[in-house]
């Protein structure tokens, strides 16, 4: 008898590998970030893809101003993956990072760490190296992240030929005549000191006062007349309701809507004109009782005069408030009537000019810093909010008050400073929606558009593909809807707009266009400050006594939204194309920079500069809650990258349906830990049982191979159709899922955990155990792929490895035979009973009667086609079932029998055979373990 102490562990093919069970991801990830860079692995992912078909995402810039949230790992994250998806497609896809630069945040950041009213030139020099500091700590976060791009050669909106292109871009929006200066209401910011736009506004509650104020009536003949009265036996008032006391000060008219019933009502505190239907609602409110004299229609009260409250008490306010008829008055609150103060509301103001009131006697007494000027009776040199309380004061004082409460409403606020704006009418230039009007900057029209603005946008928005859908509902209507757009600022660090006004008549000197030309000249040689440091004579000489030199800049979404024409037509024009494949950021830019990138590019060029756009939502806490530092629910990528690893914040956005709000927390986190390691888990088993594969010569032809293996590599080509499908719509949720699913149930618990025996008990260069090995080699090859948008280090390690060319993203997606669907169904079916079959050995091993399925003898009974489908496995449905042995019965109806095996353990493979010992020299081993070791080994043909 031979020696009993052979190992035959030992004798066993087990697996082997390099790639640790444990990624260690926080230490090791900055290596691979490192070795990209070193390698210039970027660029040769361009020469790999030169001449392909182009694939262009344009980064919508974040802004250079402190780091990175965990927003904008969301946003950089899932470009990346869209952009190594399409790399892996076999497309040359481009990613030129950029940062937004101008604008004022960063002169906030100046003033707060040197000082206010800083020399422009200082504010400008200082700007330019706070952003380029901030420029440095954010490019260095993205690329910990693990997102490849151009990070060499970034697009920065200081750029000094990014300034020049800029006003190019304005010049060519002028000459197709889509740019007028006016004056208007638009958002002011007392905190900025400047206009805002529409994309600066966010809705707030905020604490207001309302008030009813009564205008006294100075043509009550007239009145009377106008409601069939002789006369009126007391004074007449007409009863405004509004929730801005600052504005009454700068009252001009008062407007009624023609359509609407107006009653004059009887009280002891006079006689009141309101609307009919609020006439109840009001005296409750003025606690007075009062009676209807008559009524009529506001149209018979067009161009009634009444006084300003504040007429008796001071000659300054000794003017009278006509009435003008507007749709706009309405009787769904207050009284129906509203008071208009043209220089703090868009309708307020298109009311006066409409009849007759000229720009320059519109009233304006509200500074850019939010006090009144000087000047103002009672109110001069007071902030207005501080103000409101001392007006309503007055009003009571002077006996104009009817009634005061306080209310909380939504309210419009700057989504910088987080503070209440109001509309305040200056002198602006603006970017017309629709089809142009009369005005002086006409003359430089040269290639006037054929269409508004308006009609080319909303075009523009029917010829682009929306991810999901319904942005493009909400970006058609705020196009819709929105009004011209004010693209100039009150501030130093910006695009200047190179303008010189005649300060007599306001118009712009005759030589405008060529001055642009010179501007953009001296810009791209010396970025704005050149511009700024120019005296006016140097550029327009002996005119420059008459003109005044303009020191507006461009409003920063003007900056933003110009950078498809700079980047795709200009700076990087080699790489790109025009218009971009596709646009992505969150979606609150639909009205941010999608928004003024559409307007722009359709004022250029007729066409919106994107063919797609995404959408993704924000990052929440796991409760769906803000995050806040005083909430204390702020997840940090930094923190993440350092304690976790960058690749579970990519999987973590990889995992998480980004069409809605993505939730973030530590549970969260641990649960998508707990999933990357059972891919890591399943990545590890692959390459550790192909480490002595080698492809070039060991490969089996497919008609060689087991049916079993054979069904592996159409599985695996089934999945990869469905994951292809996914990433072609930017779909990354469903990939993670499925990608998870075969991992745990089509590899583990089923393919692999079958596997196991042929590859560990075979001879190591056995066909069975290299059809195995063939199969795997393939599976790892595709599955390495379809993870390495997402686990891009994990994947770029495994390559390492296991890969040949340098990088995985050099690769493309593997090439597959075509699923065999016959194979599948039959498969699929033998995996049902196998799932049902187990059920029963679970029930065993429950109560403690086997210790592992292969101790178990099985019974199975099948109805016609199920035992024509077993049976055709012969030999081989054991080892499907992972199971010592098997019996087959014809039957009605599947049904399982099963029970412990009498026969003893082979200690080399683990099955209960009867064959055990029958070699007298391996007295503990099988029969088919002796044969696959000293023998021909066993024959299979399925499993």
């Amino acid at each position: 008898m031979q020696d009993q102490k052979i190992d035959y562990r030992s004798t066993l093919n087990l697996p082997d590998t390099a790639f640790p069970m444990r990624g260690d991801l926080p230490k090791r990830e900055a290596g691979w970030v490192q070795e990209w860079e070193d390698k210039g692995i970027y660029k040769k992912l361009r020469d790999a893809r030169q001449g392909a078909v182009k694939f262009v995402l344009h980064d919508g810039p974040p802004y250079a101003n402190g780091q990175i949230h965990i927003g904008h790992a969301v946003n950089k994250v899932l470009k990346d993956m869209i952009v190594k998806a399409r790399q892996l497609k076999g497309m040359d896809a481009i990613y030129v990072p950029g940062w937004d630069c101008h604008g004022l945040p960063i002169e906030n950041a100046i003033e707060k760490l040197h000082g206010r009213n800083l020399p422009r030139a200082e504010v400008q020099a200082k700007s330019r190296a706070f952003a380029t500091e901030q420029i440095a700590g954010q490019m260095a976060d993205f690329k910990r992240l693990g997102v490849l791009g151009e990070w060499d050669n970034p697009y920065r909106t200081m750029d000094f030929a990014n300034e020049a292109n800029e006003i190019r871009a304005l010049k060519r929006i002028m000459e197709r005549g889509f740019v007028y200066r006016g004056l208007k209401p638009v958002y002011w910011c007392f905190d900025c000191g400047s206009s805002l736009a529409e994309f600066e506004i966010e809705y707030a509650d905020k604490k207001s006062h309302t008030l009813d104020v009564g205008f006294k009536c100075a043509e009550p003949d007239k009145l009377a007349a106008a409601f069939g009265l002789a006369h009126l036996s007391k004074e007449a008032f007409a009863v405004i309701w509004t929730t801005t006391a600052w504005t009454i000060p700068a009252n001009q008219a008062l407007n009624l809507n023609p359509e609407l019933i107006y009653a004059l009502v009887d009280t002891e505190r006079g006689i009141l004109l309101l609307a009919e239907s609020l006439v109840s609602a009001c005296l409750e409110r003025y606690q007075l009782t009062g009676s209807v004299l008559a009524t009529t229609q506001g149209k018979n009260l067009a161009l009634l005069n009444f006084m300003h409250p504040f007429y008796d008490v001071d000659p300054g306010y000794q003017r009278m408030s006509p009435v003008f008829l507007a749709d706009y008055a309405t009787a769904d609150d207050g009284t129906g009537l509203v008071h208009s103060s043209p220089a703090y509301g868009v309708e307020d103001f298109n009311s006066c000019v409409a009849n007759g009131i000229a720009h320059e006697d519109i009233l304006n007494p509200v500074q850019g810093n939010g006090r009144y000027v000087d000047e103002l009776p009672f109110f001069g040199g007071l902030n207005i909010w501080k103000a409101a309380p001392l007006v309503i004061d007055k009003l009571r004082e002077h006996g104009r008050l009817f009634s005061t409460h306080d209310i909380t409403h939504s309210y419009p606020h700057c989504w910088r400073h987080k503070t209440p704006v109001i509309y305040r009418a200056a002198a602006q230039w603006f970017i017309r929606m629709d089809a142009p009007g009369p005005a002086s900057q006409g003359v430089f029209t040269s290639t006037p558009a054929s269409k508004s603005l308006r009609e080319l946008a909303l075009a523009a928005i029917e010829e682009t593909r929306f991810y999901p859908e319904n942005g493009k509902t909400r970006l058609h209507g705020m196009i819709a809807g929105r009004p011209d757009w004010c693209i100039s600022r009150q501030r130093n660090w910006g695009v200047p707009l190179p303008f010189f006004i005649h300060t007599a008549t306001g118009e712009l000197h005759p030589r405008t266009m060529e001055i642009m030309d010179q501007a953009a000249r001296m810009v791209e040689a010396g970025g704005i400050e050149a511009w700024s440091n120019a005296s006016a004579e140097s550029i327009i000489g002996a005119d420059a006594a008459d003109y005044l030199k303009s020191t507006d800049i461009l409003d920063v979404w003007f900056d933003s939204g110009t950078t498809h024409d700079h980047v795709l037509r200009h700076s990087h024009a080699a790489q790109s194309t025009w218009p971009a494949d596709l646009y992505l950021e969150g979606h609150d830019q639909h009205r941010g920079w999608f928004h003024s990138s559409l307007l722009t590019a359709c004022a250029m060029y007729d066409h919106a500069p994107y063919k797609g756009l995404l959408t993704h939502g924000f990052t929440v806490d796991g409760k769906g809650r803000k995050m806040s530092k005083s909430e204390g629910n702020v997840i940090a990528p930094q923190q993440v990258s350092g304690k976790l690893g960058a690749e579970i914040i990519r999987l973590w956005c990889a995992s998480t349906d980004y069409s809605g709000d993505l939730s973030i927390d530590d549970k969260i986190l641990a649960r998508v830990v707990d999933a990357y390691r059972r891919i890591r888990n399943t990545l590890r088993f692959l390459l550790a049982n192909i480490s002595d594969f080698d492809p070039t010569t060991q490969t089996v032809p497919v008609d060689q191979m087991l049916e079993i293996d054979r069904y592996a590599l159409s599985r695996a080509a089934q999945l990869q159709a469905d994951i292809l499908a996914h990433y072609e719509v930017y779909e990354f949720q469903p990939v993670v899922s499925k990608l998870q699913i075969y991992c745990s149930e089509d590899l583990g618990s089923f393919y692999l955990d079958i596997l196991k025996d042929r590859l560990y008990t075979y001879a190591p260069d056995s066909l069975a155990r290299r059809s195995a090995q063939t199969a795997l080699w393939t599976i790892t090859h595709a599955m390495l792929r379809w993870m390495a948008p997402f686990l891009s280090f994990t994947a770029e390690e495994a390559w390492t490895i296991f890969g040949k060319s340098e990088s995985i993203f050099l690769e493309t997606y593997s090439d597959l035979a075509k699923p065999d669907e016959a194979l599948l169904a039959k498969w699929s079916r033998l995996r049902e009973i196998r799932d049902a079959v187990n059920k029963d050995i679970e029930a065993l091993r429950a109560d403690g009667k086997v210790g592992s399925s292969l101790q178990a003898e099985v019974t199975l009974e099948a109805a016609s086609a199920d035992h024509a489908l077993l049976a055709s496995l012969g030999e081989d449905l054991k080892f499907v079932f992972i199971t010592s042995s098997i019996t087959l019965k014809p039957g009605e109806a599947l049904a399982t029998s099963v029970s412990t095996s009498t026969n003893a353990k082979c200690e080399r493979c683990w099955h209960y055979r009867e064959d055990v010992g029958v070699d007298a020299a391996h007295p503990t081993i099988c029969g088919r373990c002796t044969s696959n070791l000293f023998g021909a080994g066993e024959t299979r043909q399925f499993a």
